[in-house]
């Protein structure tokens, strides 16, 4: 921890759509984390992206409004380095009165997913690439960045330029220096395929822990950014005529004596991962309304343009819906590159990892592999608007096995509401609601 003082620490745990609800506090209070004594509205998780109550929620009013408390997870707080005051960040999660998991936390639903893992002796490596826009926001229009060196504005993408890289030295550093002081590790930075746009591609750890990382990397990079009179958004499609910005999930499953199951020591890979690519594949369309989570995400998924629109699953091929890297068998993966960067991680963890085990538990075949190019072939299709993907969600038997009923009944009218509410705002404004929260 950097050795800044601080005076006050902030606690918070995530919502649904992944946004931190919680407080300030002195920092002398600090033992109360410990004595269940910081607490929170249950409801407080299950907010829209606006702020506001959900109607007829039933953690407000049916239940009186009642609270839980919250506690800190296993991570180690943290110094909020761009903030003047530098206050200690504690990650936090939901629990009731009686002790027990508040499954309206979507952290908590990711652990009970994890524990049939566990259960079986095993544990999920995972890792995110997250992708961003730097945007200057500042006078009611998006529009790229100034160039810190040059001081002009840019005007074009430039893929795997170190030239951009070089240029935002200053914020890509600061950006990283705040991760290590998070405890969360990077493998590389890249600039990407948008003017303006950069990936971060995280390291590999404990599955959980890996989607802390996602979830508080967000917070991170939207902070430094912010300092620095810019902001970073992770909106799924901040310009209609640019990419968009993806959330790619990495994992693995290693055995109690730390081999990787999903390797056979050939370029298949085996069974194991074969039944997991079959429940993912099963599990995805129903699933669209965790990776494509608000009307800008289906601005995204489209042909061409970087983002997969087919349900289909594919050795080294960046087209498919599921890629499965080549390279050394023993780190054999699966890469599923549906969710776009406005996702809550630990939702999409969830619904990646839990079809992935019903897959495996099951015995799910997943289809014959596509090759080429995935949007010129025939494939079944992801929702293509929010208002069906909320449809398929409600009545998928599957997504019932895969999430806890409350917070599949929290989240779908969260969904309905948001719906409604950006059905009142002009399409020319909507931008301004998202480009900043997701």
């Amino acid at each position: 921890m950097s050795k800044v003082s601080a005076k006050t620490i902030q606690v918070a745990v995530a919502d649904l759509n992944g946004i931190l609800r919680g407080k300030i506090l002195p920092i002398k209070n600090v033992k109360k984390l410990k004595t269940k004594s910081i607490r929170l509205p249950l409801s407080a998780l299950n907010v829209d992206l606006f702020g506001e109550d959900i109607e007829n929620s039933p953690l407000v009013f049916e239940s009186g409004d009642t609270d839980g408390y919250i506690t800190p997870t296993e991570r180690q707080p943290f110094k909020l380095t761009w903030l003047e005051k530098a206050p200690v960040f504690h990650p936090c999660w939901m629990f009731t009165d009686d002790g027990k998991s508040f499954l309206g936390d979507a952290r908590h639903s990711l652990a009970k997913t994890l524990k049939g893992y566990r259960e079986k002796g095993w544990t999920v490596t995972a890792a995110t690439e997250m992708e961003f826009y730097l945007v200057n926001a500042e006078h009611g229009s998006l529009k790229p960045p100034i160039n810190p060196k040059t001081n002009t504005q840019l005007v074009s993408a430039d893929v795997l330029s170190t030239q951009d890289l070089n240029h935002f030295e200053v914020i890509l550093n600061e950006i990283q220096e705040a991760c290590i002081e998070a405890g969360i590790n990077f493998e590389s930075i890249t600039s990407e395929s948008g003017c303006g746009q950069f990936e971060v591609t995280l390291k590999h750890r404990n599955a959980l822990l890996a989607a802390d990382d996602a979830l508080l990397f967000k917070v991170i990079t939207k902070g430094v950014a912010l300092k620095h009179r810019l902001t970073a958004t992770f909106m799924a499609k901040p310009y209609l005529d640019q990419p968009g910005n993806g959330m790619h999930m990495h994992f693995s499953i290693l055995d109690n004596e730390r081999q990787n199951i999903f390797s056979n020591d050939g370029d298949a890979g085996s069974n194991i991962l074969k039944y997991a690519v079959g429940g993912c594949v099963l599990a995805m369309k129903a699933s669209t309304l965790i990776f494509a989570p608000f009307e800008n995400s289906y601005e995204r998924l489209t042909p061409k343009a970087h983002a997969p629109t087919g349900i289909s699953w594919a050795y080294e091929n960046r087209t498919a819906a599921i890629r499965i890297p080549m390279g050394n068998p023993l780190s054999k993966r699966i890469e599923h590159r549906v969710a776009g960067g406005d996702t809550n991680p630990y939702l999409v963890f969830t619904a990646v990892l839990g079809a992935a085990l019903q897959g495996i538990e099951k015995k799910i075949d997943a289809p014959k592999p596509i090759q080429g190019d995935a949007y010129s072939l025939k494939l079944p299709q992801l929702a293509q608007n929010l208002s069906s993907a909320i449809d398929l969600f409600q009545n998928e038997d599957l997504i019932k096995q895969i999430f806890p009923e409350n917070l599949v009944t929290n989240l779908l009218l969260t969904k309905k509401q948001e719906l409604k509410q950006f059905d009142k705002i002009n399409s020319a404004d909507k931008w301004k609601y998202y480009i900043n929260s997701v």
